[in-house]
């Protein structure tokens, strides 16, 4: 039964009050935040943890699942809202109430550290996978946490640096996956980032916090700063922020397994300010800086959102590890995986024996470095999964391992045997076919250092092909990378981080029993050049201010704007069969435009398409990108048959932000375009509004 949140308020004390409005250490050692509750009242305590790659209860294991980006990749907010609830279920069971996912911030940038934890580059997609996330997380009685509110695109400098954004840019790329989060999903908690938005920290800004999240859009839910990201009291409690996290120090916070007195270098520096929300703010509100009312109305988010995720009730048992959390971790690194380039070789069909090679082939790819990090029950190497087939499988590391960031996690220091690249090269013309595992070593804290894979890598895999009958290169990386040897590979297949079944899923997809289903979030360029951050200044910033110079230019629309060809576009992936597209119909009902595209399978076996659809508001008065996705859906066709896919567009994808209008409806005449990627455009047709 819910409680009556307005009669508790008024019996607690301004203390007990104030104890709901900040972190304080976990009791038990779990969780990752703790809101000590007023047992008096019947109020319990809250719980959070740490969850985008799945559950980080410290000194705790859980499922081990792909990264966000991997997620996004398969382009199906329904898995996402399957990956949600199996979330919420391992939250549960470690006694957790609220779980710090999903991250929905847009990859700006291709080095941003945490891309992985993030879904893409795109406002549109990004918003769908985030829906079903929190959806499913919160199906299961669990909140969710969307975060970080709002423009944390980078690590670098992160507590000071300033995205200096138009107000357009904002609305159209940035705040979308948020907002779509608050009005659709109904999410418990907002995390704020530590980052400043035009000179204002986001703990402290009043336009975005209360404005536009409590009163544009009607957030009901309690807001909560990111770990040590409270940057002042009055400030930020004007402002609209609810929780102070974690409420103390660092040396307080992290696990056993750590030396507190001697925290790793990985650690990063936090802002001296703890516990703004303790005695601070009880002397500010006594001293009348801090109206009681804002406090109460704090008070009543926190309590209403505990409520609606039923923690005055009996918590959910929840459940860790079972067969069907394992299977979806297979099914999401399957259908997330994306095929960039395939001259025939995949799936494998006559391969005798298989040279894995590379630094790290030995190693599942459970993810990146920081507070995302997991402590998995299990985990298969591709070297393990591909041995597992029956084939004939030598291993050779080639070059030295690549070493990857950890803070969380144990830190793998197993002596390696010797190793060079003449070693890998000739185990690859002994075999039938090469298989190079290659990979990069994302992290929070830090920015990635360029595209380029580390250490030797593109050397040994240039090596390799010049002697290989057939050489398949699997990329477990963040997002893109260069790629010098393309040319003289024969296939390329991205698997980002695949989590604890990385090697499972690897052996699924190179001997066909699975097919990449994914496409790709973001774009690949073929350099750094290619994106917006050709001077320092728009990154990684300069005198602590990062400047969003291009605009809604982000992305694959900066690659249209500037007519710069990518290495491969946004939204591309092959199949293992092929596909015909048919012509399109539209219907309008009212505001909403119903198109309707019949697609074939026209190859030997079943497969998986994504009809992709954006549009070109080339009616508006202001510039607007070449084209930009609005719709899409992911459909499985089998060999030789054919699916009629339907998806609903609205008057709202043909608007764009007026900064002194608002959302305005472009007038006129505008094109529809669909396709299989941004640049593989298969049809196109008018539409007035």
């Amino acid at each position: 039964m819910s409680p009556d949140i307005s009669s508790i308020v008024d019996k607690l004390t301004l203390a007990e009050k104030i104890q709901l409005l900040r972190g304080t250490v976990d009791p038990d050692g779990k969780a990752t935040g703790f809101v000590a509750g007023v047992s008096r009242l019947g109020i319990p305590p809250l719980r959070m943890v740490d969850g985008p790659l799945g559950v980080r209860a410290m000194n705790e294991r859980a499922t081990a699942f792909p990264a966000s980006i991997a997620l996004a990749a398969s382009w199906r907010p329904s898995l996402g809202r399957e990956f949600g609830k199996a979330l919420a279920r391992e939250a549960a069971v470690h006694g957790q109430d609220v779980v710090l996912a999903p991250g929905v911030n847009i990859q700006r940038v291709p080095l941003g550290g945490r891309n992985f934890e993030y879904y893409s580059e795109d406002p549109h997609l990004a918003a769908r996978i985030a829906v079903g996330t929190i959806e499913g997380i919160e199906s299961e009685d669990i909140g969710a946490m969307v975060k970080h509110y709002v423009a944390n695109n980078q690590e670098t400098n992160r507590y000071e640096i300033s995205a200096e954004v138009s107000e357009r840019a904002l609305r159209e790329i940035y705040l979308p996956p948020f907002r779509a989060a608050v009005q659709e999903a109904e999410v418990t908690s907002v995390m704020t980032a530590y980052n400043r938005v035009n000179g204002v920290h986001m703990s402290d800004h009043a336009y975005l916090l209360t404005d536009v999240l409590k009163g544009e859009w009607g957030f009901e839910g309690f807001v909560t700063s990111d770990w040590w990201g409270t940057r002042s009291t009055v400030k930020a409690a004007r402002a609209g922020l609810d929780i102070e996290m974690p409420g103390v120090e660092p040396e307080e916070f992290v696990p056993d397994s750590v030396d507190a007195e001697n925290l790793p270098e990985t650690f990063p520096p936090v802002p001296e300010a703890t516990a703004l929300f303790g005695e601070p703010l009880r002397e500010a509100v006594e001293a009348g800086d801090v109206d009681g009312a804002v406090i109460d109305d704090k008070v009543e988010r926190v309590l209403r959102g505990m409520d609606s995720i039923g923690c005055f009730d009996e918590r959910p048992d929840g459940a860790v590890d079972t067969p069907g959390h394992r299977t979806l971790a297979r099914d999401i690194a399957t259908q997330g995986a994306v095929l960039l380039e395939n001259d025939g070789v995949l799936p494998l069909e006559d391969a005798d024996s298989i040279a894995v090679l590379g630094p790290n082939a030995d190693a599942a790819k459970i993810g990146g470095g920081g507070s995302s990090e997991v402590s998995a029950f299990t985990q298969t190497s591709p070297v393990d999964g591909l041995s597992s087939r029956g084939v004939d499988v030598t291993f050779e590391r080639g070059i030295p391992s690549i070493t990857e960031s950890t803070f969380f996690n144990e830190t793998d220091d197993a002596e390696r045997s010797e190793t060079s690249i003449d070693v890998a090269v000739d185990a690859a013309a002994k075999a039938d076919c090469a298989v190079v595992v290659a990979q990069d070593d994302a992290t929070e804290f830090v920015d990635r250092d360029g595209l380029e894979l580390p250490g030797r890598q593109d050397e040994l895999i240039a090596a390799v092909s010049e002697v290989a009958e057939q050489t398949v290169v699997v990329l477990r990386t963040s997002g893109s990378v260069t790629m010098p040897w393309l040319d003289s590979v024969d296939a390329v297949l991205e698997t980002w981080y695949s989590g604890q079944v990385d090697g499972e899923a690897v052996a699924d997809l190179l001997f066909g029993d699975a097919e990449p289903g994914g496409r790709l979030p973001m774009t690949f360029g073929r350099s750094a050049e290619d994106y917006p951050m050709d001077d320092e200044a728009r990154f990684p910033g300069l005198d602590d201010e990062v400047r969003y110079d291009e605009g809604i230019f982000v992305g694959y629309r900066h690659f249209d704007e500037h007519d710069i060809k990518p290495l491969f576009p946004f939204g591309h992936g092959l199949t293992y069969t092929t596909f015909e597209y048919g012509e399109p119909s539209l219907t309008e009902h009212a505001d909403e435009i119903s198109v309707e595209i019949p697609i074939q399978n026209t190859g030997t076996r079943e497969g998986t398409d994504v009809v992709q659809v954006y549009v070109e508001k080339s009616a508006a008065p202001v510039p607007t990108p070449k084209r930009e996705l609005v719709a899409f859906e992911a459909v499985s066709v089998e060999a030789g048959e054919q699916e009629t896919v339907t998806v609903t567009l609205d008057h709202s994808d043909f608007a764009y932000f007026d900064e002194r209008e608002g959302w305005t409806v472009v007038r006129g005449k505008m094109t529809v375009s669909i396709g299989r990627s941004s640049r593989d455009i298969r049809l196109q047709t008018e539409i007035s509004i």
